[in-house]
């Protein structure tokens, strides 16, 4: 079964762009959510905030003007292999991922889940948009063999 939804030309993909909103809002709300994790393991969440927050910037820096939320393509968007798109093919959902979880580690156990409810929906999302990618950029085929999913 194709993972490329059935939408229409004008539907870039706003459902995914407006359920990844709603969950990155849930985990800063959950972030006041009892119980809490152990204050041990909640430093441990700060360094992973912040390495995912940093690779979240390098990221889109790279992506350019291709940066968009959704998971369809910008018309003028060009196929990125640069910066950390050589080693991963969703760089910024796997920074995502590492931030939102760091909050949730140095905050409270609901943020966590929440966040890994995040990174389900970006896993899916992903999927889709390779879709995208690849109807769009005959190149991205290779790119995929050569690059590593996460």
């Amino acid at each position: 079964a194709s993972t490329m939804p059935r939408s229409s030309r004008s539907d870039r993909g706003g459902g995914w762009v407006l359920a990844q909103t709603v969950l990155m809002v849930l985990v800063v709300v959950l972030v006041f959510v009892p119980p809490f994790w152990p204050s041990r393991l909640s430093y441990a969440g700060i360094p992973l905030a912040l390495v995912g927050a940093a690779g979240f910037v390098w990221a889109a820096r790279s992506l350019g003007t291709s940066l968009t939320p959704y998971p369809r393509p910008r018309d003028d968007g060009e196929l990125v292999e640069r910066g950390p798109y050589r080693f991963l093919r969703h760089p910024i959902y796997v920074a995502g991922l590492l931030f939102f979880l760091g909050v949730g580690l140095a905050s409270s156990v609901p943020a966590t889940l929440g966040a890994f409810a995040l990174g389900a929906l970006w896993w899916r999302k992903a999927r889709v948009e390779e879709a995208y990618l690849a109807a769009r950029f005959p190149e991205y085929e290779d790119y995929r063999r050569r690059v590593g999913r996460l």
